[in-house]
C-alpha cells in the first residue's frame, strides 16, 4: 500500500491543531508538524480530493501533495524525529537515538505510519495523565492503540495485563514490533474495533482516537469497566469537552478531571 503526503503550509500552530483533528476524521492516519507546514498521510485509495479542497478553501489554506511508497516511511520519518520528553513521566524515542539515563522511562517507537510517535499534544497528555492512575497489576485497555505507545507505557508503569486494539493493520503490526523493541510481553494486540475485544472489567481504559469514536463507544466503554475504573480519553479538541463529558455522564461515568495542552485535552472519568 502506498501513502500520499499532503502538505500544507501554515505557521499557525493552533490551526494545524484543528486541521489535524479534522484531517484524522477523513482517514488520515499520520501526521508531522513543524513551525512551517503540516505534512498528513493517508492511503491512496481513502484519498478523496474533493473533500480536501473543500477543507482547506474554508480555511484559504492551499496543499502539495507527494506519493510515498510505504517501504520509505521510515527512511522520511527518521530524517526528522526528535526524542521526545515527557516531563516527570518519560522519554520517547526511536531505535536509533542514545538512551536517556535520566530516571524517566524509556519508550522505544517506529512508527511506520501508525498515530502516536509522542510529538502529538494528545500523546503527551495521555502519558502525563497516566502517571496518576493505579496502573501497579492492573488490567488495561487501549482502545485505538496505533503505534501501542501507551500500552507500552502502561506496561512499563506495572500494568500486569493490556489489551491493545486497533482496527488498522499497519498499526497492529507497528504496534508488536514496538512491543519487541521494548521487550514488552504482557500485550496482546488485536485488529479490529472495541467488538473484537472480548475481555472485560479493565480496571483501566486509555483511550487517544477522536471524537466521534468516543461517543459512538462511550457506553460500550463503561460496560467494559471494572468497579471503580477508570477511563482516560483524548484526541479531543478544547471545544470537544462539553459534548464529551455529557455522553460520558450520560453513559454513567463520573467526571474527574480535563488535561490541556495547545488547544488539545484529555479527560479522566471514573467508574463508581
Amino acid at each position: 500500500m502506498n501513502y500520499i503526503q499532503i502538505t500544507i503550509p501554515t505557521t499557525d500552530i493552533n490551526l494545524q491543531e484543528v486541521l489535524t483533528a479534522m484531517l484524522s476524521e477523513m482517514d488520515y492516519e499520520g501526521f508531522d508538524q513543524d513551525a512551517q507546514q503540516l505534512n498528513a498521510y493517508i492511503p491512496t485509495s481513502l484519498f478523496d480530493e474533493d473533500a480536501l479542497k473543500d477543507l482547506l478553501q474554508s480555511f484559504s489554506l492551499s496543499y502539495t501533495k507527494a506519493i510515498i511508497e510505504k517501504q520509505n516511511w521510515n527512511a522520511q520519518w527518521e530524517a526528522s524525529f526528535e526524542p521526545v520528553i515527557v516531563d516527570e513521566v518519560c522519554v520517547i524515542r526511536a531505535p536509533f537515538h542514545e538512551v536517556h539515563h535520566n530516571g524517566l522511562l524509556d519508550v522505544i517507537i517506529t512508527p511506520k505510519m501508525s498515530f502516536g510517535t509522542g510529538h502529538h499534544a494528545t500523546t503527551q497528555l495521555m502519558a502525563k495523565a497516566m502517571k496518576s492512575l493505579p496502573l501497579q497489576h492492573a488490567q488495561v485497555l487501549d482502545f485505538g492503540s496505533g503505534t501501542g505507545v501507551l500500552s507500552i507505557l502502561a506496561a512499563k508503569m506495572g500494568a500486569q495485563h493490556i489489551v491493545a486494539v486497533d482496527n488498522e493493520e499497519w498499526a497492529v503490526e507497528n504496534a508488536q514490533e514496538n512491543n519487541a523493541l521494548n521487550q514488552v510481553t504482557n500485550v496482546a494486540v488485536l485488529l479490529g474495533s472495541l467488538e473484537a475485544v472480548t475481555a472485560g472489567n479493565f480496571d483501566i481504559i486509555v483511550a487517544n482516537i477522536n471524537r466521534h469514536i468516543l461517543l459512538q463507544y462511550m457506553s460500550n466503554l463503561f460496560d467494559k469497566c471494572a468497579t471503580n475504573a477508570h477511563l482516560l480519553l483524548s484526541g479531543l479538541l478544547v471545544e470537544d469537552e462539553r459534548i464529551v463529558k455529557d455522553a460520558a455522564l450520560q453513559a454513567g461515568f463520573t467526571y474527574q478531571e480535563t488535561y490541556v495542552l495547545n488547544n488539545w485535552i484529555a479527560m479522566r472519568f471514573n467508574k463508581s
